[in-house]
């Protein structure tokens, strides 16, 4: 897909989703997960961009479901800067709704890197791809042109610092991997300056 397509792409998502900003939806957290208990307003943010998947389903369609839709932290990070979603989170039988502030000190407690993963994910998800998780490929993030059941995800995105230290096994192992599986695996490294490069690698045989 050409960069112009994606633009196109990413901007019909996002008209698609500011829109789902009139439905007031609403999502409970769950420790590392939020889960959009009504079904119907669940298969409306799936649908606007592949977010989150129904509770028990490991491979939706896109026919509408009955299920709760279970979001993972980034994707209700990013809907909830957007305006898209609010978190409530419940303790001790109160009901208290958190700011944008607040759900990322979460989220960085719970995971190791995670301002920066989410960082990578945002702009790759602003750039018109769809983002799922990564982990059954031994990477951070599948990444999609068009979504899963549509199209296979092109790309293995692994996020690191950019002082990490990497040996030539670790681009071997990761390379035979996303090979395997017929995917381009790529590096992300965010800047002191916080602009992202991307390292793509293909596997080449001799």
């Amino acid at each position: 897909m050409k960069e112009t397509d994606l633009k196109l792409v990413a901007e019909g998502r996002l008209k698609r989703l500011t829109a789902l900003s009139k439905l007031n939806i609403v999502a409970e957290l769950f420790d590392d997960r939020a889960i959009v208990w009504d079904p119907k307003l669940g298969y409306e943010l799936f649908i606007a961009g592949f977010f989150g998947k129904p509770v028990g389903i490991s491979k939706p369609k896109l026919a509408p479901f009955d299920e709760p839709l279970e979001l993972s932290m980034y994707e209700t990070l990013y809907l909830v800067e957007k305006n898209i979603l609010k978190v409530r989170k419940i303790k001790h039988g109160k009901e208290k709704y958190l700011t944008t502030k607040e759900l990322m000190k979460i989220c960085k407690s719970t995971y190791r890197d995670f301002e920066a993963k989410y960082t990578v994910y945002k702009d790759l998800r602003e750039r018109g791809y769809v983002v799922r998780p990564g982990l059954k490929f031994g990477s951070d993030f599948s990444v999609y042109r068009y979504g899963p059941g549509i199209d296979h995800a092109p790309f293995l995105v692994t996020v690191y610092s950019a002082n990490t230290k990497l040996l030539g096994i670790d681009f071997v192992r990761a390379g035979r991997l996303a090979n395997s599986v017929r995917k381009k695996w790529v590096i992300a490294t965010l800047l002191p300056d916080k602009t992202i490069r991307y390292f793509v690698f293909s596997w080449y045989r001799l």
